[in-house]
């Protein structure tokens, strides 16, 4: 048994000059992402307390991340436009606390 479909078996052909388009994702925007970064000399209420008055997350959100600072060595805190993201991270790093600025796409 052939499976192998042809251009004619398309129940809607293109035509040869049609064109389809793609996506381009070179028009996109750079979005960037704060990164806390893991540490053996703060505490993980004082990075909890940071997340929560820096970055505006819940208690919940908080200890979250801190969980996964402790144990993956760094999280995404947050995520935004570099100028939104930069006194975030210079708050952070005021208190003592390793965070640095990524570049993604995504």
């Amino acid at each position: 048994m052939n499976t192998t479909l042809s251009y004619s078996t398309l129940a809607y052909p293109l035509k040869e000059e049609e064109d389809i388009g793609y996506l381009d994702c070179s028009f996109e925007a750079p979005r960037y992402t704060l990164i806390v970064w893991n540490d053996d000399v703060n505490t993980f209420e004082w990075v909890i307390e940071t997340l929560i008055e820096v970055c505006d997350h819940s208690s919940i959100q908080a200890e979250q991340c801190s969980l996964i600072i402790h144990y993956k060595g760094k999280c995404e805190v947050k995520k935004g436009d570099f100028d939104f993201l930069e006194p975030l991270k210079t708050a952070i790093l005021d208190r003592q606390i390793s965070a640095t600025i990524e570049k993604t796409y995504a």
